[in-house]
């Protein structure tokens, strides 16, 4: 009686390591994302759904730890900023309801680098989005992996040129380039804003593809052109304005 007495009290091992398993702090991986500002002048980036904002001079880098399983992940910059000590403000292009640090999309116009990350196959995915206009030259990389000689994976979009000096005049804002569902969102029945799963390419959509053609021109633009993956341990970098190349068609 005495034995089968203790046998009741006493998990069995298994359980007992289980037990043990629940009460260790749940660790996630992260992945680097380094926002490098490389303009002539201050911007502001902003980045969802971690970092929120902070000012970022010319030459500095920002250095964000994004949780490896995040989805809808976005970084912009915002420009034209003035805030005060309390990190309340505004900004001319990317304002996000006057905060320094942001918990919402920006105001469009901006240029919008996005990302989920490991998802189908393990596979992250990424690209520049001129969804919401043009603001800031952007590229978007994946960083060397450690260990490999800076082998692996290497390629991102590029969109180095500047739209804000061509933008045709219907789409100038103050600051940049708005894009067509903006300025046009309630005419047409939405044909320029996509409120359906797919529409058309346009001719404003087909200017900003012809200036960054590695980038999203439109929400339903699924081009092999705009679409980049790695492997869900990759590292990223986010550039405003890299070294510029103006492409002028999707040939050059």
């Amino acid at each position: 009686m005495g034995t089968s007495s203790l046998s009741l009290h006493h998990p069995p091992p298994l359980l007992l390591l289980l037990r043990l398993l629940l009460l260790l702090p749940f660790v996630t991986t992260q992945t680097i994302l380094n926002i490098t500002n490389r303009c002539p002048y201050t911007v502001w980036p902003a980045a969802l759904p971690v970092g929120g904002g902070m000012r970022l001079d010319s030459g500095k880098t920002w250095t964000l730890q994004v949780p490896s399983d995040t989805r809808g992940g976005s970084v912009w910059a915002r420009t034209g900023c003035s805030f005060d000590g309390k990190g309340s403000g505004s900004c001319q292009t990317g304002d996000c309801e006057g905060l320094l640090a942001c918990k919402i999309d920006g105001q469009p116009p901006y240029t919008s680098a996005e990302f989920s990350l490991n998802q189908y196959n393990n596979n992250s995915f990424f690209g520049i989005s001129l969804d919401q206009g043009f603001n800031v030259p952007m590229e978007f990389l994946p960083m060397p992996v450690k260990g490999q000689g800076g082998s692996g994976c290497r390629k991102g979009p590029h969109c180095g040129a500047n739209i804000t000096s061509q933008c045709p005049s219907e789409l100038k804002a103050p600051g940049g380039c708005n894009s067509a569902c903006t300025v046009f969102q309630e005419q047409n029945n939405g044909m320029y804003c996509c409120y359906e799963s797919q529409c058309e390419p346009n001719k404003y959509s087909a200017f900003f593809v012809r200036m960054c053609p590695e980038a999203i021109s439109y929400s339903s633009d699924a081009s092999t052109d705009t679409s980049f993956s790695c492997p869900f341990d990759t590292d990223y970098q986010v550039i405003f304005c890299p070294p510029a190349t103006i492409f002028t068609s999707k040939s050059s």
